[in-house]
């Protein structure tokens, strides 16, 4: 963006706030006299963000976004005419501030380091299975800090406003804040990014309302490594913090690395965690993701209770599955071997006990439906309060009968399929079939309301008694359950007050239906349903005959019955004994050589 208009400060009293973070006297920058109309506003934060949220970040897709840079880079090179060379050779050409006539020239610093820099992270998220790819992570990181320096160097130009050397400058420390985490030196990380911060800080305010918000949103991204560098270097209560910035999040990339954050801190507890005890068999713990995990799932519970929104409940239990899926993954590269591992995977039956890291992903398979069950039930809770009949907030959409139904099918299916987990000698089926059946109520409830909803009054009654068949059921086994809570219990005594009372209205509502019907149906002669044609002895006045439409005839014609064509038989013809006809029949005279000499011979003699 070029010469566009500022807000009404100087470089001075922008920078004084900085300059002891800086090392460098930003207003000694502005020495030379250049006018203000003629100054370069390059906006670094605003260009970055823009170009990451549309072209594939957003999804974490880091190949996508490095191509993207690199078409960027070639089409800038291009059009200010500064190529690297020909098609024969490579010929760099460095950037100073006497080349700076154009602001785009500050562009292809800044896609070079973002390029780099994002490679690195492609390569980090590789580095699980691969690692030899960590040594080329750091390399890149290295390489887009040299870019951002070059950036913030060349920002420094007289011919920048206040606002582009700030920006590049709070870019630069958030890059080397950024590799210096990756080296875990944590004090000049911490640095960084407090500098980073310090100045997005003192951007927002200089700006109106809807300058600041993207300044204010990258504060947010800041502080959370601000306080895991705090908690490696000893304060203990920065973990606290991590936690509730974590229960405060929703569903964005921030929680993303929140989630990240709090997994590295908990590595360091995954020492104490040797073995784990599931159903009264103990396993020893091996992989290191799956301690994590594990101690994941104990963090889990108590963050998930001293959480208040359903979104941010929803959103640790999101993290957690995602998670487990990567713990599973690890498990079966393990048991690659495994003879019991691979006839399970193919439905075979298995005989014998199943070895210790089999057993580890059976309850890891375990958590995984448990968890899956708990996060549904979640999402209905929140999808009932949009429901039909109850106030709904601006931006959000009705919930449909079907949207609850699909759901707790889903449940039901994990429900049925831990039973037959592998190794699982505790017999887990009378449990599940309870709370199977309870969730079988409240699914044909729902059913029942999408039937209500279409006036189908004899398939809601149906499925009415259906619910109170399966509700009983389940409340016959919940006697027998002890380990069940007294909310699952009240719930489904709830659902059979309210089925008893709809299904008692629902067939009012029937009846009354029927007789609003009726009464119409009777004043409507059946006459007029006959077409012109049939009725010529009748008089009514049927004023549809002058429509565009009249019923004169039967088009097409209906089939009428007709007599078929008769068939005959010859049965006689079997039973009839024709004459003999030999007599009649001329007899064969025999041939060859010798008959042909006595037909010549007697034929001569004739004549």
């Amino acid at each position: 963006m070029l010469n566009r208009k500022m807000p009404t400060f100087h470089v001075s009293e922008m920078a004084a706030g900085t300059e002891s973070m800086t090392g460098e006297n930003v207003d000694e920058l502005g020495t030379q006299e250049v006018p203000v109309s003629q100054k370069l506003t390059f906006e670094v934060l605003q260009i970055v963000k823009e170009a990451q949220q549309q072209h594939g970040l957003r999804h974490g897709d880091f190949q996508r976004y490095r191509g993207y840079c690199s078409r960027r880079i070639r089409r800038l090179r291009k059009s200010l005419h500064f190529p690297q060379g020909n098609n024969r050779k490579v010929t760099p050409k460095k950037i100073d501030m006497e080349t700076i006539t154009d602001v785009r020239f500050l562009h292809l610093p800044l896609f070079c380091a973002e390029r780099a820099w994002y490679y690195a992270m492609q390569l980090k998220s590789e580095a699980n299975t691969e690692q030899r790819k960590k040594f080329h992570t750091l390399a890149k990181i290295k390489k887009a800090v040299t870019y951002a320096e070059e950036l913030a160097e060349l920002c420094k130009s007289p011919k920048c406003d206040a606002q582009t050397q700030l920006e590049s400058q709070a870019y630069l420390s958030w890059i080397q804040a950024g590799m210096y985490f990756e080296q875990e030196v944590w004090d000049k990380a911490m640095k960084l990014y407090t500098q980073a911060k310090t100045i997005y800080e003192k951007l927002a305010s200089a700006f109106t309302e809807d300058s600041q918000a993207l300044y204010l949103q990258m504060v947010d991204e800041v502080s959370p490594n601000i306080r895991y560098c705090a908690y490696n270097i000893g304060d203990e209560s920065a973990i606290a913090e991590l936690k509730e910035m974590r229960r405060k999040g929703g569903e964005d990339q921030l929680t993303s690395h929140l989630d990240d954050l709090l997994s590295q801190t908990r590595e360091k507890q995954t020492a104490t965690l040797s073995e784990v005890t599931w159903l009264g068999r103990s396993v020893p713990v091996k992989s290191e993701s799956v301690r994590v995990f594990l101690i994941n799932v104990q963090e889990s519970t108590k963050e998930i209770e001293s959480t208040d929104g359903i979104d941010s409940k929803i959103s640790i239990y999101e993290s957690l599955l995602k998670q487990c899926i990567d713990a599973q993954q690890i498990l079966r590269d393990s048991l690659h071997d495994d003879v019991n591992f691979k006839a399970s995977q193919r439905g075979q039956a298995i005989e014998g006990k199943i070895s210790n890291q089999h057993y580890l992903h059976s309850y890891l398979m375990y958590i995984r439906l448990t968890k899956t069950v708990d996060r549904n039930l979640l999402l209905i809770e929140k999808l009932k309060q949009y429901l039909p009949g109850k106030p709904i907030p601006d931006g959000h959409k009705i919930t449909k009968p079907q949207d609850l139904v699909r759901l707790y099918d889903i449940i039901i299916q994990n429900l049925n399929e831990i039973p037959n987990l592998q190794g699982v000698e505790t017999d887990l089926s009378e449990e599940t079939a309870v709370k199977s059946t309870s969730y079988k109520a409240f699914r044909s409830y729902y059913i029942a309301q999408s039937f209500l909803a279409a006036k189908k009054w004899t398939e809601t009654i149906a499925l009415y008694e259906r619910v109170l068949g399966y509700a009983s059921q389940a409340l016959k086994g919940c006697k027998k359950l002890k380990n069940l809570s007294k909310q699952e219990i009240c719930s489904i005594e709830e659902l059979v007050n309210r089925v008893n009372g709809e299904k008692y209205s629902c067939h009012a509502n029937s009846i009354l239906d029927l007789e609003t019907v009726a009464e119409p149906v009777a004043d409507i002669s059946l006459i007029k349903k006959k077409p012109l044609i049939e009725r010529f002895d009748d008089y009514i006045e049927d004023k549809s005959v002058t429509t565009k439409k009249p019923n004169l005839v039967s088009f097409p014609p209906d089939f009428e019955p007709i007599p078929c064509r008769p068939l005959f038989f010859d049965l006689a013809l079997n039973h009839v004994e024709f004459p003999s006809i030999e007599g009649k029949m001329e007899q064969k005279k025999s041939g060859g050589i010798t008959g042909m000499v006595k037909g010549w011979l007697w034929g001569g003699g004739k004549k």
